[in-house]
């Protein structure tokens, strides 16, 4: 099965998305699953996993419904506020969804860059680790220092990059990303998405923009621990899905079918829904 393991569905009126402002041509309007399930059949893609993008519980609760009532999403990565001071407690009640697979805090819009470094975060990591629950990461280059450090403080745990943590691909400025990257790789407990990258290249983005990235992402990571993302809607805004589907066809050209099969959703199927969300045969 191609599972899709990165997209967002939203309605505005529900007012928590403080990022989604007017300016964001196309992006200002609701989006829901009717109107990706074309983009996804041209794709071949059966499944997909539903990713938060606002900071809010309520928004998990929403996408939580959508799920329950779509065999097509067969997990959802959500959102707990972390720093609650009843966060253990807020963890244990939202796992007993068996659709989440995975939480995800916006490290990106954390102020405190060492955010990722505070001791009290332990208590959270170890609660997600008891309920096979997946931390996915939306990380910045200049995080990828502090998240070895938890991905190595909790082995246990299991932690997706998102979006290859948004390499400088529009300046090329990557060389530290790539130091980064591999030595976050090192670590068998975090996987990386294939996603995200055409909103990080320059506008007039062309496949080539992106193959060092990916060959790199590739080489330290392997096509077992990498995932295919399209992030949409948000891919919206540099192209959209068949334009980054191909490309990212692309990009992988090179490898062999098994191995693509892995990136394009065995991977997605193992780490998101091997013990939690909606079985990759239906049920």
């Amino acid at each position: 099965m191609r599972i899709d393991a990165h997209h967002h569905v939203w309605q505005l009126a529900r007012g928590d998305y403080g990022w989604l402002t007017p300016d964001l041509v196309p992006l200002y309007r609701d989006y829901d699953l009717a109107e990706l399930r074309p983009l996804l059949a041209a794709a071949g893609i059966e499944g997909t996993i539903l990713v938060q993008a606002a900071p809010t519980e309520a928004e998990t609760a929403f996408m939580l419904d959508i799920a329950g009532q779509a065999d097509l999403v067969r997990g959802v990565v959500g959102w707990i506020d972390f720093d609650a001071t009843d966060a253990v407690a807020g963890i244990e009640k939202v796992a007993a969804h068996q659709l989440l697979v995975g939480l995800r805090p916006m490290v990106q819009d954390i102020a405190d860059d060492d955010w990722l470094l505070r001791p009290a975060l332990a208590a959270q990591c170890d609660a997600m680790a008891r309920h096979r629950l997946v931390f996915d990461a939306l990380a910045l280059p200049r995080h990828l220092s502090r998240l070895v450090q938890v991905v190595d403080r909790h082995p246990g745990l299991q932690f997706v990059l998102d979006h290859f943590a948004k390499p400088h691909l529009a300046t090329g400025e990557i060389a530290a990303w790539k130091d980064d990257v591999q030595r976050l790789a090192a670590r068998p407990n975090i996987v990386c998405k294939l996603s995200g990258l055409v909103t990080e290249a320059a506008a007039n983005w062309q496949i080539g923009d992106l193959s060092e990235a990916v060959d790199h992402v590739l080489e330290v990571f392997g096509p077992q621990r990498m995932l295919f993302g399209s992030d949409w809607p948000v891919v919206n805004l540099a192209g959209g899905y068949a334009r980054w589907f191909a490309a990212s066809e692309a990009l992988l050209a090179r490898l062999s079918p098994d191995e693509k099969a892995a990136i394009y959703g065995g991977n997605a199927a193992r780490i998101y829904l091997s013990s939690r969300g909606r079985h990759t045969s239906g049920k």
